[in-house]
């Protein structure tokens, strides 16, 4: 166990026992933010639980947390929470703990040690082929868990398996893995503590989502309840009222005549209907309020002649998917969705396809309408310039029955079709990574810069932090001038000596973490000289990777630029930079756009598809 992460000593630590009370309470806060960052960077494998599990409990499945000590525990206590807070009915989410009950509040020594007993303990409750579960160990090495999951996936359950170590034992046995990476624990070994929180954050998320999926809320309110006492009619009174701005005696008249049933006097008091027509659009919405608000006439379906399309926009960061219809010579979103990176290169396969499969579900769900094919979808994706990447997201779109007219181009050539007048001209991305894109009028191409944070992306956000950084490390040394960029690096991270900066980046940060520094740098530029040569030297790379690009398909000195990525989304004084820059080189851009929602490109391309298809 000596590899582990999680058994390993933390130094900012060390002399823990020699802390006051108040350097303990600050320290154990500071180690407890790195929680959060690290479920958020496995949000794109959570969404795609939340979706299997949701599918499979409304084919008759439920969601089986298994697990030992505090992973037990916890998946226990999760799945003991369902049915108070969301109706749910006894045993659609279970826990399972090694040791039995008694393993909730003592300690059953040797427990987790034999994987036949986990294997058991799974058949003891009958696991079927339709269950989702969920393997939870923090060292992702637990036999009682391991032996578990194996037997599950012979089943032909979907196996989860949730751990705190890269590269566990866990992650090839199961078919998707979530892991937060939250670092050594305050106590060494002590996994209660943030193993523990990030555990609890993402069985929070699965459960609650699972939930919101089954059309157990509207909005933030639960609506799937039973007023079953005072308490509970009292609460749906409530409800309806904040639902629909109904008055108190209004609000029980309603309910009245939906006999009691909550769901049923939404519908039919925001769509205006009678209450057995509210409950067969509900049976057609799959019991959820909204899209059965949504719906048009009373067949429950929507507009049957509406062509819709999809556009997705997808990064190391964030995907986004625009579900939109063509309206008279334009067109209009009907749902946005957002999910995590869908970068292949960055995540690998099953992360990036469970975040587009999450992002389409989620501008569907935005949108009040059910999922189902388009007529035409464009997908812009970062790291799917080569024929077999565009090979693998072809072929999840045509298992996903997106459309049955389907493109899969460059991210960055969303820019253009979304911020220049006719779709060519030269897009500039300075967001955490940063590369220059050009279309000629005819159809070709050219790029510069992308080669990644190892070979290039200067310019980007996490060139700037990183520069910014290195100054402060050159001050400290007093091998570079001094720099007010030193206090406000340590500010930021709550640290009081340079030399602890070294703890913080090396194991706390991601790049996309330290890219978030980079408007720090930006900010101190006006008054330190340090910062302000950074900021030039940073937007002079973005030029000439323009100037290249450009270059390469006989441009002039004008040309449409679309801009895109954080820095000149937020950065007007960033745009400035780059644009003196330019105009160093000869080059004057026109027009400039500063394209906020990449996918608005994905859209318009889309609906050009449609038109040829």
């Amino acid at each position: 166990m000596d590899h582990l992460q999680t058994e390993a000593r933390n130094p900012a630590s060390a002399g823990l026992d020699e802390l006051s009370a108040y350097q303990f309470v600050r320290l154990m806060a500071a180690e407890d933010g790195r929680v959060a960052p690290a479920v958020e960077s496995q949000a794109a494998a959570i969404a795609r639980v939340v979706e299997v599990t949701a599918e499979r409990m409304r084919a008759g499945g439920r969601l089986v947390y298994i697990g030992a000590g505090t992973s037990g525990r916890l998946g226990v206590l999760d799945a003991s929470e369902c049915p108070p807070t969301f109706n749910a009915p006894p045993g659609l989410v279970v826990g399972v703990i090694a040791g039995g009950p008694t393993a909730l509040t003592k300690a059953v020594e040797g427990a987790e040690d034999h994987p036949e007993t986990g294997a058991a303990a799974l058949a003891a409750i009958n696991l079927s082929a339709n269950d989702v579960v969920v393997g939870i160990a923090t060292s992702g090495r637990t036999p009682y868990v391991l032996g578990a999951v194996e037997h599950a996936r012979r089943l032909g359950a979907f196996t989860v398996g949730l751990s705190c170590n890269p590269d566990s034992e866990l992650i090839p046995k199961v078919d998707l893995a979530i892991t937060p990476v939250v670092g050594p624990e305050v106590l060494s070994g002590s996994t209660r503590l943030k193993s523990g929180t990030a555990t609890k954050l993402v069985l929070n998320m699965i459960s609650t989502g699972a939930m919101v999926r089954l059309g157990k809320t509207f909005g933030n309110l639960m609506v799937d309840l039973r007023a079953t006492n005072e308490k509970l009619r009292y609460r749906t009174n409530r409800i309806v009222r904040e639902a629909t701005g109904l008055d108190r005696d209004a609000a029980d008249e309603l309910l009245k005549r939906c006999n009691g049933e909550l769901k049923t006097a939404l519908v039919a008091q925001l769509a205006g209907v009678e209450p057995d027509l509210a409950r067969k659009r509900l049976i057609d919405a799959s019991g959820r309020v909204r899209a059965a608000v949504g719906m048009n006439g009373t067949n429950g379906h929507h507009k049957a002649h509406e062509e819709l399309v999809l556009g997705f926009d997808g990064g190391g960061t964030r995907t986004v998917a625009l579900l939109a219809v063509r309206n008279g010579a334009g067109w209009k979103v009907l749902g946005r969705g957002e999910a995590g990176p869908s970068n292949r290169q960055a995540v690998g396969t099953p992360a990036a396809l469970a975040a587009l499969e999450a992002a389409a579900d989620a501008a569907f769900a935005s949108s009040g309408r059910p999922r189902k094919p388009v007529r035409a979808a464009v997908l812009g994706l970062a790291g799917a310039g080569r024929p077999e990447d565009r090979e693998v997201i072809h072929g999840w779109a045509a298992k996903a029955h997106l459309a049955p007219a389907v493109d899969v181009i460059e991210d960055a050539a969303l820019l253009l079709a979304a911020g220049t007048p006719d779709g060519w001209g030269v897009a500039v991305v300075a967001g955490t990574g940063s590369m220059a894109y050009a279309r000629a009028a005819d159809g070709r191409t050219a790029r510069s810069g992308g080669w990644g944070y190892l070979l290039g992306d200067e310019g980007s956000g996490y060139a700037v932090a990183l520069a910014g950084l290195r100054a402060a490390a050159r001050a400290a040394d007093g091998r570079g001038p001094g720099t007010v960029l030193t206090d406000k690096l340590l500010a930021a991270f709550g640290l009081e000596r340079p030399e602890e900066l070294v703890g913080v980046v090396y194991r706390g940060c991601d790049r996309p973490a330290l890219a978030a520094l980079a408007p720090l740098v930006l900010d101190a530029a006006d008054a330190c000289p340090v910062a302000a040569e950074i900021a030039s030297a940073a937007a002079a790379e973005l030029a000439s990777a323009a100037a290249a690009a450009a270059q390469k398909l006989g441009y002039g000195r004008s040309f449409p630029v679309a801009l895109a990525g954080g820095l000149f989304e937020s950065r007007a004084d960033y745009c400035a930079r780059f644009l003196t820059a330019l105009a160093d080189r000869g080059l004057t851009p026109e027009p400039v756009a500063v394209v906020r929602e990449p996918a608005e490109g994905a859209v318009r391309l889309a609906l050009a598809l449609r038109a040829t298809a």
